[in-house]
């Protein structure tokens, strides 16, 4: 329901936006249109208008009523792509998602990520900091080559366990040789709502926030 009217808020902002732009061009075509039938009406029969000039005034007329036309088109078109978005990605509801990204939410002592090296790595040091940037647990360990799940049970350097919240990790990885390794980050969890105030589409993931264009593929719920 959230997903839907904010739907309808964006597409009513962009139609009245346009319809503003097409006002504003309009009255302008209008005040172009009564200047040039003045100046027909009151031009001296002994020295007319130039004939290049009336053909320039005309050739800009025909202009401004073609940005008019053009202008209608594109809000119809915005405000279909919008519905469009919001019907796709509002489906999006109650589904668990993997998208790009190395910020997810600790709940419960659980939190986790996924991983895919470009090859194997022989150390990765994994650096798991706060949502205020503060490095909260490190952890060094080795990587498989391709995708795999990191886990994190909340214990942090302190020994501590972390409060419930949003961490980032990142991954400094090396191979055999030690050359450096790229590591891929994905976040994983249930979609819980879609704000579709900005001009793409953004899933609420508990408490994160994930651009629709992040998410690379849906996992099947259990059975």
């Amino acid at each position: 329901m959230a997903a839907g009217i904010a739907s309808s808020t964006s597409i009513t902002s962009a139609t009245a936006t346009t319809t503003a732009d097409t006002k504003a061009i309009a009255g302008n075509f209008t005040q172009f249109l009564t200047l040039l039938t003045t100046q027909l009406r009151n031009q001296n029969p002994l020295d007319p208008m130039d004939t290049n000039q009336f053909t320039q005034q005309l050739v800009q007329f025909a202009g401004v009523e073609q940005q008019l036309k053009t202008n209608d088109q594109l809000g119809t078109i915005l405000a279909s792509s919008k519905a469009s978005a919001a019907a796709s990605t509002s489906s999006l509801i109650g589904r668990s998602v993997v998208a790009d990204g190395a910020t997810t939410d600790l709940t419960g002592g659980k939190a986790s990520w996924t991983l895919n090296p470009a090859r194997a790595a022989a150390r990765a040091i994994v650096t798991i900091k706060g949502s205020d940037g503060s490095v909260v647990a490190t952890k060094t360990t080795t990587l498989k080559a391709g995708t795999q799940t990191f886990d994190w049970n909340g214990a942090t350097a302190s020994g501590l366990t972390a409060k419930d919240g949003q961490y980032t990790i990142t991954v400094d990885a090396i191979d055999a040789t030690g050359a450096k390794v790229a590591v891929d980050t994905k976040v994983s969890g249930k979609v819980d709502g879609v704000d579709l105030s900005g001009t793409e589409p953004v899933l609420t993931i508990g408490s994160s926030r994930v651009p629709a264009s992040a998410v690379k593929s849906l996992v099947a719920s259990a059975s």
